[in-house]
């Protein structure tokens, strides 16, 4: 067993060594039996930097001990830790794997020198691009290439260990999910379990589930995690924008093999990102539509806080959209942006330090997003605020209409629902013509006559949907007037 001064930092990434269709784990395993002491593998999300590391080790006859970083960058003596990590993997006749650099790359660069300086085979891996001051002997620098959607089915169907229903595309469903070997097979074992609970019986939401699982959870603090309650069923929408963000899903779905395989992004930095902007008025379903977005390719939906990103000092916010950015390409999800306009205005003409430092983050938001790998969604009310260089790097622009009467009368009645018993004279048709309203808007309503038929121990009525109206229009700061209410105005005279 191992010290138990290090029980705590070690990984279990010596459980994938079958890395075939990834990588080819022969040069650094020729590496390794040269006497080479230093490796680095690059990365992307995805990657199968750990797997290809322990695979390497066991060709040259080594065992692999697994280093995660992140808990080593919490730990209050890490140079003890390395002392101790490196006495157990020279008694065990082990290397060192150790992962993500990152974790310790910007606060902790100097125990990234005293893991590399170690007497013994180390292979680091990380995403960042390896920098010289991190060791004083020259790594062996090699890529890490991602898991491709056929290669991760393989893996899991492996890792799975038991029959997967001949009609389940495992290659499909696991598509949208950029996952690394390791975190591939704990999610085939994490399925398992779950099928077990339901009866034994695999399904594509089994797998979905222990895909999501993998997820680190540091976006977390700086985003609200939305699980998907919606489907497409529940949009109310016309054919042209329901058609568009059919399109949105399926470059989500299929972008490792039109950009990964097919190499139709080339060159210039760019990442595998999917990124779609919403434009329309409050109400007209642009965060609904995103829910749904996330629930049919399987993810969670991450809505951006904008009051832990925007900062009055100078600098800070494009930090905060960095720790942002950072931490999604660590997790399998959709990232939204809402009131985007807030953070992805038009740059200006600089006429004073206040301009200057605006555009600053503008511009710095327009090279981040071309670089990103995830898929993100911009949410906004005032499309016209928005910086017209975006528009080249959004994949696809669509626009939410103001729904007509015969929308709204099908909102009308998904608003209300099944469960919430209606009197007989409700007059939805009257609703859905007469009163201008959006989606959310009629959500509201819905919800306010919901609470006056709760008071009151009776069913929904038109009087409750009326006062339900009224109160909407108050808060919009709409007149009620006659010529909208009709017949029904007595209902809130009295008369």
């Amino acid at each position: 067993t191992p010290a138990p001064r290090i029980a705590d930092l070690l990984a279990p990434w010596h459980d994938v060594r079958d890395v075939s269709g990834v990588g080819d784990p022969g040069p650094l395993a020729r590496g390794l039996d040269g006497g080479m002491p230093l490796a680095y593998l690059r990365e992307e999300q995805g990657g199968a930097g750990t797997a290809l590391a322990a695979s390497a080790l066991t060709r040259s006859g080594r065992g692999t001990l697994g280093v995660d970083l992140e808990r080593l960058a919490a730990d209050p003596n890490p140079t003890e830790a390395v002392r101790v990590l490196a006495r157990e993997a020279r008694l065990t006749g082990a290397g060192l794997v150790c992962g993500p650099v990152d974790a310790l790359a910007r606060e902790k660069p100097e125990v990234i020198c005293t893991v590399a300086d170690a007497p013994l085979p180390v292979i680091l891996v990380g995403r960042a691009p390896w920098d010289a001051t991190w060791s004083t002997r020259p790594p062996l620098l090699l890529h890490a290439p991602r898991v491709e959607p056929p290669v991760r089915a393989a893996l899991w169907t492996k890792a799975y260990a038991q029959a997967v229903p001949p009609d389940l595309d495992v290659t499909g469903v696991l598509s949208p999910f950029l996952l690394s070997p390791d975190q591939i097979a704990r999610a085939a074992r994490s399925a398992a379990q779950a099928s077990a609970l339901d009866g034994g019986t695999l399904g594509p939401d089994h797998i979905r589930a222990g895909a999501r699982a993998q997820n680190a959870a540091g976006l977390d603090r700086l985003a609200r995690r939305i699980e998907p309650t919606v489907g497409w069923p529940d949009l109310v929408l016309p054919p042209d924008p329901l058609t568009r963000l059919r399109e949105l899903t399926a470059r989500a779905r299929h972008r490792d093999l039109v950009l990964g395989e097919w190499g139709m992004r080339p060159g210039g930095g760019r990442g595998r990102g999917v990124t779609a902007l919403f434009a329309g008025d409050s109400g007209t379903g642009k965060t609904m539509s995103a829910e749904v977005i996330a629930a049919d390719l399987g993810l969670d939906l991450y809505t951006v806080d904008l009051s832990t990103v925007i900062d009055k000092y100078v600098g800070e916010t494009e930090k905060n959209l960095e720790r942002i950015f950072s931490e999604a390409a660590g997790i399998n999800g959709v990232l939204l942006f809402d009131e985007a306009d807030a953070i992805f205005g038009k740059r200006s003409e600089v006429k004073d330090a206040h301009d200057r430092y605006a555009n600053v983050e503008s511009a710095y938001l327009l090279q981040r997003m071309e670089s990103f790998d995830g898929l993100a969604i911009l949410a906004t009310n005032l499309r016209a605020n928005l910086d017209d260089a975006f528009t080249r790097r959004l994949d696809l622009v669509i626009d939410f209409p103001v729904p007509d009467a015969e929308q709204r009368l099908l909102l009308w009645e998904r608003c209300l629902g099944r469960v919430l018993p209606r009197s007989s004279g409700l007059d939805l048709r009257f609703c859905a013509e007469s009163f201008e309203l959006a989606g959310g808007n009629i959500r509201s309503v819905a919800v306010t006559a919901a609470y006056l038929s709760a008071e009151s121990g009776e069913p929904v009525t038109m009087s409750d949907l009326i006062r339900g109206v009224q109160r909407e229009y108050q808060k919009l700061g709409r007149l009620t007037l006659a010529a909208e209410f009709g017949p029904y105005m007595g209902l809130l005279t009295g008369s």
